[in-house]
C-alpha cells in the first residue's frame, strides 16, 4: 500500500498542528484545504488550497477524484455546515472520517455568562439601553450589529469588515490571536466596555478575553456551538494522531 492520502478541512491552530506533525512521517500525504475567509492565511507545513468544493456533492467528487482516503474535518467550531458536509461526502465515497474539534470554555467562577444560540440574539440579549460591547466574533457576523445600532461596539478581526459597518459609535481594530490576558483588560478597559458578545470557541488563542472579563466583573453574552455531526470527535492533536495510527496500521501503511 502507498502513502495515506489525507484531506484535512483547516483553518484552525489545531489543524496547523496537526499537518505538522503529519507532515513528519513520509507515509502521509497531505492535502489542507482552507476556506479562504482570511486575506492572509498563516504559512502551513503541508500543500494547501483554497475555496469551497460546491457542497456535498462537490466534496465527495474531489475525495473520489483524488483518491483519498481520509477526510478530516479540523475547521472551525463554528463552521456547522461545513462539518455536516465533510460527514455526507465521506458516507458517500464510503472512506472513514473524523472530527478534530478542541473542548469549548466551561465557565468558572467569577464569570458571568448569558447563553444563546447565535449572534442575532446575541445582540439582542444586550437590550435597548446603550452598552459599550466588545463583539470579539471575528467579521463574518459583524453586520449583525447593524440591528442594535444604539450601542458602541468595539469590533475586532483579523480581516477588516466588507463592506464598512455603518454604526454611529464603533471602533474597529485588526488583529490575530493569541491574545494574552493583561492585554484583553488593558483593552476592554481602555473602552470603556461592559458586555462581551463571544463565541464559545474553545482553545487557548482567544480564551484572554473572558479571562480579562472575569477579572473585570463584565457579563459575557456566550454563543453556543451548534451539535456536532454524528461522526467520530477527537479534541486534541495527540487524539488525533492516535485516530488515524488506530485506522491505518503501521503494518497497513508499510504494506506488510
Amino acid at each position: 500500500m502507498g502513502k495515506i492520502r489525507i484531506l484535512m478541512l483547516g483553518g484552525t491552530t489545531e489543524a496547523r498542528s496537526l499537518a505538522q506533525a503529519l507532515s513528519a512521517d513520509n507515509l502521509y500525504d497531505v492535502l489542507l484545504s482552507l476556506a479562504g475567509r482570511t486575506e492572509k492565511p498563516s504559512a502551513q507545513p503541508v500543500p494547501a488550497r483554497t475555496g469551497g468544493f460546491g457542497g456535498r456533492q462537490g466534496l465527495a467528487a474531489f475525495l473520489r477524484d483524488g483518491g483519498f482516503d481520509l477526510l478530516i474535518d479540523a475547521t472551525h467550531p463554528f463552521a456547522a455546515r461545513i462539518s455536516q458536509n465533510a460527514h455526507d461526502a465521506a458516507v458517500d465515497v464510503g472512506i472513514p472520517a473524523f472530527v478534530l474539534r478542541r473542548e469549548q470554555w466551561k465557565a468558572e467562577p467569577g464569570d458571568h455568562w448569558k447563553h444563546v444560540a447565535n449572534i442575532p440574539e446575541a445582540i439582542a440579549a444586550l437590550g435597548t439601553s446603550p452598552r459599550r460591547v466588545f463583539l470579539a466574533i471575528g467579521r463574518q457576523e459583524a453586520h449583525c450589529a447593524l440591528a442594535a445600532p444604539q450601542h458602541f461596539y468595539l469590533i475586532r478581526s483579523v480581516d477588516p469588515v466588507e463592506p464598512p459597518l455603518m454604526l454611529p459609535n464603533a471602533v474597529c481594530i485588526l488583529d490575530r490571536g493569541p491574545f494574552e490576558i493583561e492585554r484583553e483588560v488593558a483593552l476592554l478597559a481602555a473602552h470603556d466596555i461592559n458586555v462581551v458578545i463571544a463565541k464559545n470557541s474553545g482553545g487557548s488563542a482567544t480564551y484572554a478575553k473572558i479571562a480579562a472579563a472575569r477579572r473585570l466583573g463584565l457579563e459575557v453574552v456566550m454563543v453556543t456551538r451548534a451539535p456536532a455531526p454524528a461522526m467520530q470527535t477527537v479534541a486534541t492533536v495527540e487524539e488525533a494522531l492516535a485516530a488515524i495510527a488506530h485506522l491505518f496500521p503501521p503494518a497497513m501503511k508499510r504494506g506488510v
